[in-house]
């Protein structure tokens, strides 16, 4: 576990430093670059969710309701990180639009 937490942790601070310097080195469509970030942040919250209900006790009398609730959460919070993802695309391929013409 500990392995996987430090492998993601790594991997996820390289990606924001390469989001934070693209948008240090750009100066242009903020928005972009701050819908980006927040979805790897909300990425960040899913995955410790997600661990949160894998590494759950099971012996705990309400082990499975505990369990679904957790990965439910997870779930949720990814799919909201996605949609931000998906607004920092659009955000971006706008921007290009103006660039463009």
């Amino acid at each position: 576990m500990g392995l996987l937490i430090g492998g993601f942790s790594i991997v996820m601070g390289i990606a924001i430093l390469v989001i934070v310097f693209l948008w240090v080195k750009k100066k242009n469509n903020s928005s972009g670059y701050i819908w980006t970030i927040l979805h790897l942040l909300l990425v960040s919250v899913a995955f410790y969710f997600g661990l949160k209900g894998i590494a759950f006790d099971y012996n705990h009398p309400m082990a499975s309701e505990e369990i679904s609730l957790q990965i439910g959460i997870s779930g949720v919070v990814w799919a909201l990180s996605m949609l931000c993802l998906v607004i920092a695309l659009f955000s971006f391929s706008k921007e290009r639009k103006h660039s463009a013409s």
